[in-house]
C-alpha cells in the first residue's frame, strides 16, 4: 500500500460529464489499497450546479450547458484556460477530516501564488481563494466512503465573461480574477506544475507518479 505516493493524472481538455463519472467510478470501486490520485484537467465550457444549488443563481446560461452534480456548493463555471484539479484522496487513511482537506487545498493555492508575490487568502465562511476580495479559485468537494472527489478550479488565462451569467458560488456581483492578470502563472500547465508541488508538500506525500490519461 503506497500511502506516501500521490499519482498525478494529466488529462488535458475533456468534457465535464465523462470526467465526473470517472471520478465517481474510481471512488465507488476503490479500497484501502487504492492509490490517492490528483487529476489535472481543463473542461469545455460548462456551468455546474452543486447539490444545494439554487436555480435563481443561474441568471442567463445561454448556449452553455448547466449540469446538476453531486458536489457541495452552488453554481460555478468551467472553461478552457482554467486549471481544474480533482483530489481523489482517502481522507480516513490520511487521518484528516473534510475541513482539514479543504484547508490544505486552499493553502496549497495560497502558497503557490505566494511564489509570484501574490497575497491570496481563504475565507472561513466562503470556500475558495481570494485576492483583494476577488475570487481566483473555487472549491467544492464530495466525500463518499471516507474518500474525496470533485475539487478546485483556478482561473489562469480564460474568458471570464461567462461568470457574469451566474452568481458565482451563490454570491451576486462576486468579481472573479485570474492568475495571468495578477502576474501569476501564465498558463494552465505552469499553474498545474506549481500546484502539484505545493499540494503534495502540504499533504506530506513523499513521491509523485505521473500518468497521461486515465488508462495508464
Amino acid at each position: 500500500m503506497q500511502t506516501n505516493t500521490l499519482h498525478i493524472r494529466h488529462l488535458g481538455l475533456q468534457d465535464y460529464e465523462s470526467i465526473w463519472h470517472a471520478m465517481q467510478d474510481y471512488t465507488d470501486t476503490r479500497d484501502s489499497n487504492s492509490h490517492d490520485e490528483l487529476w489535472i484537467v481543463e473542461h469545455s465550457p460548462v456551468f455546474t450546479q452543486g447539490q444545494a444549488g439554487k436555480s435563481e443563481h443561474v441568471l442567463n446560461p445561454g448556449d452553455i450547458p448547466v449540469i446538476q452534480v453531486d458536489r457541495g456548493g452552488q453554481v460555478t463555471y468551467h472553461g478552457p484556460g482554467q486549471l481544474v484539479v480533482y483530489p481523489l484522496i482517502d481522507i480516513k487513511r490520511n487521518k484528516i477530516g473534510v475541513r482539514q482537506l479543504v484547508n490544505h487545498i486552499e493553502q496549497s493555492i495560497v502558497d503557490m501564488l505566494a511564489q509570484y508575490d501574490i497575497e491570496a487568502y481563504a475565507k472561513a465562511d466562503a470556500p475558495g481563494v481570494y485576492v483583494n476580495e476577488r475570487k481566483v479559485a473555487s472549491l467544492g468537494l464530495r466525500i463518499r466512503k471516507g474518500c474525496s472527489f470533485h475539487g478546485l478550479a483556478l482561473n489562469v488565462d480564460m474568458d471570464l465573461a461567462p461568470f457574469q451569467r451566474i452568481n458565482p458560488c451563490g454570491y451576486a456581483g462576486l468579481e472573479m480574477v485570474q492568475c495571468k492578470a495578477l502576474g501569476g502563472p501564465q498558463t494552465v500547465l505552469e499553474a498545474g506544475d506549481k500546484l502539484i508541488q505545493t499540494f503534495s508538500q502540504i499533504m506530506g506525500y513523499q513521491q509523485l507518479a505521473h500518468h497521461q490519461g486515465l488508462a495508464e
